[in-house]
């Protein structure tokens, strides 16, 4: 499969499951995590774009277009898009595969929402990173500034917790685990990534650039293999 088809039918898949929350949010049908509160449309939307989910579907979103439209973008901050999105929505997954999924029984829209969210972006990105690249992409710089957008969520995630009693995830509920339980969560959470983030980085290295062999209709080059009639050629010249 093509890269811009493979990117093309994740960005569709991420906006269509973007849109199917929005519209439960919207008339407050969305399942939450405790018990449900009716609260102002502007308080659940603030609450819908604090879950780390949403921000990494958000972030695969405008790299996955990005990618349908140029296969072999780059530049400073695609770079860092680029590689929170990825980091963001394994992790996503990973982690709601493991501590999350199940704690709400989810029907309808609400589950297809959810399947796109938690089990086809993560997964589809992934490998859609490991077969089409574009490669290489990762450095040290790249790295460091990418590492600014999860210490804003977990900042922002405890800050706005602290003020309004309310956290995105079990996990990261001060008010019932309190802050060395949480601060202990959010670190193990914090080394997956340090980890998942050095096998992207030593695979980037390693893998061959797939963008190239992706491009519609074309075929990777394969070099012919050099005869004695090329070497005595060489010679001669």
């Amino acid at each position: 499969m093509k890269s811009r088809v493979w990117h093309g039918a994740l960005a569709l898949i991420v906006l269509a499951s973007l849109i199917t929350q929005i519209v439960l949010t919207a008339t407050d049908t969305a399942p939450h995590a405790g018990p449900t509160v009716h609260e102002a449309v502007v308080t659940r939307f603030v609450r819908l774009f604090s879950y780390f989910t949403i921000q990494s579907n958000l972030l695969v979103l405008i790299a996955t277009i990005a990618l349908a439209r140029d296969r072999g973008r780059d530049g400073r901050i695609w770079r860092v898009i680029r590689l929170d999105a990825l980091l963001g929505i394994v992790i996503t997954g990973i982690v709601y595969s493991t501590i999350l999924a199940g704690q709400v029984e989810l029907h309808g829209a609400a589950y297809l929402a959810d399947l796109g969210f938690h089990y086809i972006a993560p997964w589809a990105a992934l490998l859609g990173w490991l077969l089409f690249g574009p490669r290489p992409r990762i450095d040290g710089r790249t790295l460091a500034w990418a590492a600014i957008w999860p210490g804003l969520w977990i900042g922002y995630t405890l800050a706005y917790g602290a003020v309004t009693d309310w956290y995105p995830y079990p996990f990261t509920d001060v008010t019932d685990l309190g802050y060395p339980h949480v601060l202990i969560n959010l670190s193990a959470v914090v080394v997956i990534a340090v980890l998942l983030a050095t096998v992207l980085r030593v695979l980037d290295r390693r893998l061959p650039d797939g963008s190239a062999a992706a491009r519609d209709g074309a075929r990777p080059v394969v070099p012919r293999p050099r005869s004695d009639a090329d070497t005595f050629a060489d010679r001669d010249a």
